[in-house]
Formats: structure tokens, sequence, C-alpha cells
């Protein structure tokens, strides 16, 4: 079975992966970075030290990663840290934030060649895995090896379910190389037994994106300074939206306008390298429009600032007074919508949130968030919202009071990692 999938990932690499890495350098001049996830040329991080390795997919695991990188640094001053990324802006996000602390490298394409180089140079001394990355050829050689594997903040969702389910003997196999899940949720646990993993392996710890955040009241200052916002004006945010979201974001924002006309859209679209679709679509409504990376240079009171840098999301929901979370209005499956909560705003989002379900559903049972099906419905509830303080302040606490209710995950998995992962710990 591991002879097929190699040749079904080797054929989605020639005829899928290079195509659509090539179409995003030629439009937009995303690095490829294929001599990077081939493994050709690599070397060894510390000549003399096996390193811990946690691999983070792109921006919002390296972001969530934080808390479990800065409590191994405590735990284990002396090992050294590897940050693995597949995507670019996720290498931008380790690079930047974890500088001091961990060395950056990108995950190999999951070919048995590249995945021998990468694990012969990098020599791990075990490997963290944030949310569901099941890689077989990885886990295989990891297993070889005797590298523990860990699942941390581990989820499935809908579709990645379904698609596991038609091959789980296969599943199982793979799922046996992992010696402990963190899963965030009983679903998800379940599901990753119900695909083969065995159960004493399996630990709900709860999400590690509801913990509690250090102080931002410098973040705060220095977003308002950015800005230019002047005591009384208002802003809402939309965060992660998707190709056929901005339209109606931007239709929500005329209507709004009407009913305050102090207020002020920022623009954050998923993919920063669509900046330049959505600053053309923002100017051809009319709107003057401003590029985060152009401030504070180009500010204007009346302008869309459309966020084109990465990281900067959350802390951004800092100085919002309303904050749409994006990727829910279209059938994308929603994205994190903890992050506006933990900081007090109120949340509006799509109906579309079955990649976030169990953290969609604590919003809206605790009256935290409201979910509307079209721009229509957007700018209806965004007006409602602006013209009420109460009620944005209502729907903040609200929304603060339930994610802190599930605070934990973050201790709950670093004492796995001392437990099952560690050189010393048992096997």
């Amino acid at each position: 079975m591991y002879a097929v999938y190699t040749v079904i990932a080797g054929a989605a690499l020639v005829l899928v992966y290079a195509p659509s890495a090539l179409l995003r350098w030629l439009r937009h001049r995303v690095p490829l970075h294929l001599r990077d996830r081939l493994v050709l040329g690599a070397s060894r991080v510390e000549p003399d030290a096996r390193p811990g390795w946690l691999h983070a997919v792109s921006v919002g695991e390296a972001i969530a990663a934080a808390p479990l990188v800065e409590g191994l640094r405590r735990l284990c001053p002396g090992l050294p840290l590897v940050v693995t990324t597949v995507t670019a802006t996720g290498a931008g996000v380790v690079v930047e934030r974890y500088a001091r602390v961990a060395t950056h490298r990108f995950f190999p394409i999951d070919l048995p060649s590249a995945v021998r180089r990468f694990v012969d140079a990098l020599r791990p001394a075990f490997l963290v895995c944030m949310e569901t990355e099941l890689w077989p050829n990885m886990l295989r050689a990891l297993a070889a090896r005797g590298v523990p594997v860990m699942i941390a903040n581990g989820r499935i969702s809908d579709r990645a379910y379904r698609r596991y389910s038609l091959i789980r003997p296969f599943m199982a196999r793979v799922l046996a190389g992992v010696r402990v899940f963190a899963m965030q949720s009983a679903e998800d646990a379940r599901r990753v037994i119900a695909l083969g993993a065995q159960p004493e392996r399996v630990v709900v710890t709860g999400n590690i994106k509801t913990e509690p955040l250090p102080d931002a009241s410098g973040s705060v200052d220095l977003w308002r300074r950015l800005l230019g916002l002047e005591p009384g004006r208002l802003v809402w945010v939309a965060g992660s939206t998707h190709h056929g979201e901005e339209e109606m974001v931007l239709e929500a924002h005329r209507k709004a306008l009407a009913e305050c006309p102090n207020l002020m859209l920022v623009l954050a679209p998923r993919h920063p390298e669509r900046a330049d679709e959505v600053t053309d679509l923002v100017t051809a409504g009319g709107w003057l429009a401003v590029r985060r990376s152009a401030l504070p240079r180009a500010r204007d009171r009346r302008a869309i600032l459309v966020l084109d840098t990465v990281g900067e999301l959350a802390p951004l929901y800092s100085v919002a007074d309303v904050v749409f979370v994006g990727g829910s209005l279209v059938p994308t499956g929603g994205h994190n919508m903890l992050e506006a909560a933990l900081r007090r705003k109120p949340v509006l989002m799509g109906p579309h949130t079955t990649n976030f379900r169990e953290a969609a559903a604590l919003l809206e049972s605790a009256g935290a968030a409201l979910v509307v099906r079209d721009g229509t419905e957007l700018g209806r509830e965004l007006a409602r919202l602006l013209a009420d303080q109460d009620l944005r302040r209502k729907l903040g606490e609200a929304g603060y009071e339930a994610v802190a209710s599930r605070h934990g995950a973050v201790a709950e998995t670093l004492d796995l990692i001392v437990r099952f992962l560690l050189p010393e710990a048992p096997a």
C-alpha cells in the first residue's frame, strides 16, 4: 500500500503541485522552494545534538505553536528546536517570531528519497505535528528510526474524515507510527480512533488556541497610531477572507457607512498574495485603498486598509470594534474565530464553519457570535452592532468567558510531550 501511495504522491507532485506552484510564482511571485522541499543539499542543524522538531503547516499553526515552543524552551533549555512549515508565509512567521529559539526548515515532499534525506540530516529526537498532518512516508521513516511522534491540537475535518475513511486499513498502519494523539475535542478523538488509532494513545486536551493572551496594550497603541485612529472612530476587521467574500464585505461596508460615516474597514485576505486583486476590487468600488506595507506613509482616514503582511491579523483584532471571520460566507470551512473572542470582540461569521465546528458552536451557544448568510445580512448585523456599544460589549465578554472556560490545553499538551516524547520518557 505504501508503494501505491508513493506512486500517487509522485504523480501529484508532477501533475498538480509543481504546475500550481509555478502558476503562483508567475502570478504572485510566491517562492517555489522546490529544492528545499526535495531536500537537495540539506545539512544538520547541530552536529552534536538531536533537536526537537515541531511541524506547523502554515501561518495559523505556526502562531498556535508559540506556547509549545516557549514551553519546550523552559523545560529543555539546552535542546535545539526546529520548526518546519509547508508554506513560505508560515516560514516568515517562524523566522520572525522564533529567530532566537528555533531554526526553520521546509517540510519535505512526502516521497521516500526526500524524507530519508531530511530525517538523516536532521536526526530529530522527536516530532510534534500541529493539527493533524499525516504524511505516511515520513511517519514510516521516523518509526523505523525509533523517533516518537505526537499529534498536537489534533482535529479531523469532515472532508478529511471522509477521505481517510475510504482507506481505513492503510490509515490504521499510518496511525500506528504516532505515539500519542492530543485531540481538540471528543469528536476528533472518536474520529481518529475510528480510523485506526489505538484508544489508549488518544487524549482530549482541548484547543491550544483558547489559551490566554499576553498583554497586548503596546500592540493596540501601535495599531491605533498606524491607522491614525482618533477617539470615537469605529473600526471593523474582515479577516481571512477568500475570493467571493470581499465583494460581500464591501457591500456590507457601504451599507454600514450610511449609518456610521466615521467607520473604517480593514480587509485582510487569507492569502497575502491576493493583495493586488483585493486592492483592485476596492478601488473599482470607488474607495481609496491603502496597503499595510505602505503605512504609515500612505495613511488616509477615508481609505480601506488592505492587509498584505503575514502574522499581524490577530493583533489587529485588538483595535476592532467588530470582527468578521472569513472563509465562512463561501464553502471553505471557515477560519479561527477564537482569536477575536479572546480579545473580547463580537464576532460575525458565515454558515460555512466545518473546519472550526467546535469553536463556532462554542461562540454561538454563548451568544458571542452572529451568523450571517450573505452581504446583506452582514451589513445589517454590522450596522446593528456598531450602533449599540452595550451589545458589542455583551457579545465580546460572552465570547471571552466561553473561551476562557476551555483554558488548559497547553499545559496538558506539554505534559504529554514530557511523558511520551522526551528522551528520558518511558517507551
